[in-house]
């Protein structure tokens, strides 16, 4: 849809009270989002269609959305029709990577919530995630040096039984907020059944931690019960997310395109953060 007609829908939407005004936010890698105001409460809107290359399916995201707002997570969301989602403007501040490793023990306590509840409350069909999955199809996808099956065979092999939760999958900084008083976990588009191992590898690469913050993560998470094979199992999870992280953009790169992205200059970040994990491990 081209833009002048985008922004013409977005504000004839029938929720607003009043003449509403929308402004760009920035900060998103896929979607387009709006801070949107009509006068008597502000918004936000995020539009975007299904992206099958990258599993993302809108009605499984606003599944996830509206049951992590039920769990106390995420802000509530107002009106969804296709391509558009509308939640309740949060007035805090957006983490950069440095919170992630200052805001450990909050942050736990947030996964925490979200693996207990969300999968409790979430209805319709739901996504699944399971990262070796999405790299081989990555893989595949955009003919990428088969190397990297190996390597997600060779990672998956070090993982340990866990209970299956409801997990958010895409922990970058800007998904987490703090309004003065708690955090907030936005944007669902990857919130699915899948292993705890995935959400606390995801923080930890995103972050850039080291092994003082791995050991605080896990031992937090864990209540202290860290084994060996639960370390090992979640240094090979780390770096399946990194590499999965870098051929996320490179798919990005062929098949979105998102004016202003710079999706190499992301694939080359997590290639490198991927190769020392890998150096590491």
């Amino acid at each position: 849809m081209a833009m002048d007609a985008l922004l013409d829908k977005l504000s004839r939407l029938p929720i607003w009270r009043g003449p509403v005004t929308l402004a760009p936010l920035k900060g998103g890698l896929t979607n387009l989002s709006y801070l949107a105001d009509d006068g008597r409460e502000k918004f936000v809107v995020r539009c975007g269609a299904d992206i099958p290359v990258h599993h993302v399916f809108r009605d499984r995201e606003r599944a996830a959305s509206i049951a992590a707002f039920e769990a106390g997570l995420s802000p509530e969301v107002v009106h969804a029709e296709p391509g558009i989602m509308v939640l309740r403007f949060l007035d805090g501040r957006t983490f950069s990577e440095a919170d992630l490793a200052a805001n450990i023990g909050r942050i736990v306590a947030l996964l925490k919530s979200c693996h207990a509840d969300v999968g409790r409350r979430v209805r319709g069909p739901v996504n699944a995630f399971w990262v070796f999955h999405v790299i081989r199809d990555y893989v595949r996808l955009i003919d990428a040096d088969p190397k990297y099956l190996a390597v997600a065979d060779e990672l998956e092999r070090a993982q340990v039984p866990m209970p299956q939760v409801f997990g958010h999958h895409d922990l970058l900084p800007g998904n987490f907020m703090d309004d003065g008083k708690r955090l907030w976990l936005i944007d669902w588009e990857y919130g699915g059944f899948g292993t705890a191992m995935f959400d606390l590898a995801n923080l930890s690469s995103n972050g850039g931690f080291g092994e003082p913050e791995d050991t605080t993560l896990l031992e937090a998470y864990f209540d202290g019960k860290v084994s060996p094979d639960l370390r090992r199992a979640f240094t090979a999870m780390k770096a399946a997310s990194a590499l999965r992280e870098a051929l996320w953009a490179m798919v990005s790169e062929v098949h979105l395109k998102t004016p202003g992205i710079d999706y190499g200059a992301h694939a080359r970040e997590y290639f490198g953060r991927f190769e020392k994990l890998m150096a590491r491990s």
